[in-house]
């Protein structure tokens, strides 16, 4: 199903380009499919930019300069209610940087986070690795990371590679990517002091199930996080990573295509937003994570990650399937105002109707084979760049939910 040769033993022996955009060049783009022309879609999409990355900093943007130092200019991405600068909004703003090609906003943002968020000490339980919270002065919230950020962060690198070339220092991009990546696979568990106290933390993927691990944390390792699960990106480490751990990437790959068919409820499509690694809702303690086998706010990401896939690797049919389902399922509660939070059979348990999950919706049309795609299309199309306190979560997905729909998040090859 997934195009990948599987040998005796049932490893990945080698994989096919597929049939996507890494193998073809080509990026569909729904805007100008439903009938919109280049020019506006070119200014609504920058015009997003600019707002959320240059707007009025009290209502509309979420990067935000912040001086510089010896490695030049320094900004972060800003998450108002909570007051606090988190690794997977400095990820999703590289993200955001390398696909318009904004050079200095990007090295502003990966300046930043090797200043504040990375942990350089052999002895710290998240060497390697940055702090997933911190204050907008560096002050750390909680030094451990959150595996998407670390993600995103190497991706992101590799593409800046690939657009700008390599310079020294932290601003070698893919010799940092290359590093990221073999410390998210084969770091070591650490044992040393925290903000939070003493931890013990290892690597960010787990090596039995192949599989993004919720948190290295030890407590906490055994588990996943739906929405974490990236193989677009798999795929490209594969090719791009250290030699010796390529068949490992590929594994991973594939055992994430295979993730969420398990994980989605077979009836509406919708994923927990925690879970274990053979698919199941993982249940938190009751007061902290106890409703993280519903459909909450990191699930709104899940079908955005299997439609990235799809639309670049073309590998596994299934997840034409999925969008297909998880649409149908949106399309009955009402396209217009269906609620942010459920349960995975489909029961409501928040009335909001908010930006980010019709961002990530439309993404969903990316893979879609039924017409109602257009629909959601649409429905991003006609919202408005959000503002206000809640723009952090709900911009972000915004700007890479219209750069996904309109062709415009691409792969950047460093070695092609």
């Amino acid at each position: 199903m997934n195009g990948d040769n599987i040998n005796s033993s049932g490893l990945v022996e080698n994989s096919s380009d597929g049939s996507g955009a890494f193998a073809t060049g080509r990026y569909r783009n729904l805007f100008a499919e439903a009938g919109r022309n280049h020019d506006e879609i070119e200014s609504k999409i920058d015009s997003a930019f600019q707002q959320l990355f240059h707007g009025d900093p009290n209502e509309q943007a979420v990067y935000y300069p912040a001086g510089e130092n010896a490695n030049g200019l320094l900004a972060y991405i800003y998450c108002p209610y909570t007051d606090d600068v988190r690794s997977e909004g400095i990820s999703y703003g590289m993200m955001t940087a390398v696909q318009f090609d904004k050079k200095a906003e990007f090295d502003a943002l990966w300046n930043w986070a090797m200043t504040y968020m990375h942990h350089d000490s052999p002895q710290h339980p998240a060497y390697g690795f940055f702090s997933w919270a911190v204050k907008t002065d560096g002050t750390p919230i909680d030094e451990m990371p959150a595996p998407d950020g670390e993600e995103y962060i190497a991706t992101a690198l590799f593409f800046a590679a690939a657009r700008w070339g390599n310079g020294k220092g932290i601003y070698n991009y893919q010799a940092r990517a290359n590093q990221l990546l073999r410390d998210m696979k084969n770091r070591k568990f650490i044992t040393g002091p925290t903000v939070r106290g003493v931890r013990t933390a290892g690597n960010l993927f787990d090596a039995e199930h192949k599989m993004i691990r919720f948190s290295p944390v030890i407590e906490i390792c055994e588990h996943t996080d739906p929405s974490y699960h990236l193989p677009a990106f798999y795929e490209l480490w594969a090719r791009w990573g250290h030699e010796g751990d390529r068949q490992f990437w590929l594994e991973v790959a594939s055992a994430s295509r295979d993730f969420f068919v398990r994980t989605t409820h077979s009836k509406t499509g919708l994923s927990p937003d925690y879970a274990n690694f053979d698919g199941s809702p993982w249940q938190g303690p009751q007061g902290s994570s106890g409703d993280s086998v519903n459909f909450l706010f990191d699930a709104w990401r899940t079908a955005m990650n299997w439609s990235m896939d799809w639309a670049w690797w073309g590998k596994d049919a299934r997840q034409r399937q999925l969008s297909d389902r998880i649409q149908a399922f949106f399309e009955s509660k009402g396209i217009a105002d269906y609620g942010d939070r459920f349960t995975l059979a489909g029961e409501q348990l928040d009335p909001g109707h908010s930006d980010g999950l019709v961002a990530a919706n439309a993404v969903a049309s990316l893979a879609a084979t039924n017409p109602r795609a257009e629909k959601f299309v649409d429905a991003l199309w006609n919202l408005s760049v959000p503002s206000g306190q809640f723009r952090y979560y709900n911009g972000l997905l915004y700007l890479f939910s219209m750069l996904h729909c309109s062709g415009r998040f691409r792969i950047w090859s460093p070695n092609r």
